[in-house]
């Protein structure tokens, strides 16, 4: 009997998680992914609450653990870099600004791949770099696809997983709505200098804008520059720029700012890891057409500033591979799969009242009251505050066990 197949476009976490789980239960599983080769990159991701639970079961909790970022904490500057208020981490999969599990998108993403590569043995998933599906026709028994390069292929399922502006979401379902939140961040790797910390550094100045450094397990610092959008968030979509123009803005728009954002913008030149993006969320009606299924920021991107954004994507590649191996009919399958996950996503998509807006404060007034907000939630008096302000949704699930149905695909 033939082994179902799937072709997953993307390979970041969703689309090798997807991969891992059905490898397990069966199935033959083609990730292709447009860039040329794998992504080592990438910032400081957190895994939380079920999404840790997820990780138990699919027996790379350990890995994960080994290969963290070894981030202590979070800290807030004030002028001249002195420290507002601090949050260690907390041994709690929920809580924390900085979670008990930090990785890098690059490190957890090639723990991903390297586990799907191979099931009890036998060769696993195949990853195509380098291509992208260009067409695909859903015949109603299977899609057949026409990748970029040319090749062809024909497929059970077709499963995006390519990111908040996927390609192959938009070739089936068309443009999905992408709500700005009125945000953008620029992300890239710098040299690490004898005054980085093992702490998660977070400078505000007025107008919304922010710098960030976080400490890696490679030897070097990845920093952020956030601003926020003021206006119409929607009117960023036309103030699109290239690498080049967003190195210009950014030169420009943090000219002013203090602590260490001229080592940033020094470095900008020799970054070679540079990514930029307006911040939104996807809000697709559906998640199923035919035999292609979205899941991961294709389907539900949180944002960045949501903390939940990897978490869904690792509980979401868990529950569509258990519900396709629990049924015979794939839109049965994709009924549980929304059944199951749309709760969860439109919990994580609630931000805290005034988020990003709050924490990057317009002007100085807005400024002095957050920070003094902060100091008061870092000194226990009411420590539930910072509790609740960082404690995203990670545990508002209720997880299926698929155990039983591994042993029946073997």
């Amino acid at each position: 009997m033939s082994r179902p197949t799937a072709l997953i476009s993307g390979a970041s976490i969703a689309g090798p998680a997807l991969a891992f789980w059905l490898n397990r239960y069966g199935w033959q599983t083609t990730v292709v992914e447009r860039a040329p080769e794998f992504r080592s990159g990438g910032q400081n991701i957190d895994i939380r609450g079920a999404a840790r639970e997820v990780l138990r079961r699919a027996g790379l909790e350990e890995a994960v653990r080994a290969g963290t970022t070894g981030e202590v904490g979070t800290r807030f500057l004030g002028k001249g870099g002195a420290v507002v208020a601090e949050f260690p981490v907390k041994a709690s999969d929920t809580e924390g600004a900085t979670a008990e599990l930090e990785i890098l998108r690059g490190d957890l993403s090639r723990i991903f791949i390297e586990a799907s590569k191979s099931v009890d043995g036998e060769p696993g998933t195949t990853y195509l770099y380098g291509d992208r599906i260009a067409e695909l026709d859903d015949t109603g028994s299977a899609v057949d696809v026409v990748f970029e390069s040319g090749a062809r292929g024909s497929f059970d399922l077709v499963v995006a997983a390519d990111g908040i502006g996927s390609s192959t979401r938009s070739l089936v379902f068309g443009d999905a709505v992408v709500d700005p939140i009125g945000m953008e961040m620029t992300y890239l790797t710098i040299p690490r200098t004898d005054s980085d910390t093992p702490w998660w550094r977070w400078y505000n100045e007025p107008d919304g804008r922010a710098v960030t450094l976080r400490p890696d397990r490679h030897g070097t610092t990845r920093a952020v520059l956030s601003s926020v959008i003021y206006g119409d968030p929607s009117s960023a979509r036309d103030k699109r720029r290239t690498t080049e123009q967003q190195k210009q803005h950014l030169r420009e728009h943090f000219a002013d700012i203090g602590w260490e954002a001229r080592r940033v913008l020094d470095a900008l030149d020799d970054a070679d890891d540079i990514y930029f993006e307006t911040l939104g969320q996807v809000k697709a009606p559906s998640w199923t057409r035919g035999r292609v299924v979205l899941t991961g920021d294709a389907a539900w991107c949180a944002s960045p500033v949501s903390g939940m954004g990897t978490s869904l994507s690792i509980v979401g590649a868990y529950v569509l591979a258990g519900e396709l191996a629990a049924h015979v009919d794939h839109r049965d399958a994709f009924a549980g799969y929304e059944r199951i996950m749309r709760p969860y996503v439109e919990q994580a998509q609630k931000l805290p009242p005034g988020v990003p807006q709050i924490a990057n404060p317009r002007t100085r007034a807005g400024l002095a009251v957050f920070r003094a907000g902060l100091r008061v939630a870092s000194s226990g008096v009411i420590s539930a505050l910072g509790g609740r302000f960082f404690r995203p949704p990670s545990d508002k699930i209720e997880l299926p066990d698929y155990a039983h149905l591994e042993a029946r695909a073997r």
